[in-house]
């Protein structure tokens, strides 16, 4: 299973309902995902499945990556997505998923470098996950513990042309 990591774009500080689930990607926040995800779509990046937090960020965030790479199903959302999730909680969505090729993920930090972590075998944060950057990490069996290969990681720097 080929598994994409999306960390969310930038987002507006604050929303004007006060509530952090509430914040929106900024403009710039959307133009710099764009980027990143005109990239991966050139790569062949083709998920299966899209998965989203369920804070609007987020699902604008899975939304834009929808468009980008040309998915034509549902984005389903998901708490295990959320901030304050756990790894554990993540690689149980995806064993449900299990039959997929190819999901995405749309989040946040810190729960991508915690989980990204986990799943290349650290007991510790190993990996910095700039606002939407993208990263691939492969299983070759999706069981009771992850055992991921890391890919590639992909940044709004690096993706400026």
């Amino acid at each position: 299973m080929e598994l994409y990591f999306l960390r969310h774009g930038i987002a507006e500080d604050r929303a004007p309902s006060g509530r952090d689930a509430d914040r929106r990607l900024t403009e710039d926040g959307k133009k710099k995902l764009r980027r990143v995800l005109d990239r991966a779509a050139k790569a062949g990046v083709n998920p299966s499945l899209i998965l989203s937090s369920p804070l609007k960020r987020a699902i604008e965030t899975a939304e834009i990556a929808a468009e980008a790479l040309q998915y034509q199903g549902e984005i389903a959302r998901t708490g295990a997505l959320t901030p304050d999730s756990a790894p554990r909680d993540v690689w149980a969505e995806i064993r449900a998923h299990r039959n997929q090729a190819s999901i995405l993920l749309a989040g946040h930090e810190p729960l991508f470098s915690h989980t990204v972590a986990w799943m290349l075998g650290s007991t510790h944060a190993m990996v910095e996950f700039k606002k939407g950057a993208l990263m691939r990490i492969d299983f070759a069996a999706v069981g009771g513990e992850p055992r991921g290969v890391l890919q590639w990681m992909l940044t709004a720097k690096l993706s400026h042309e």
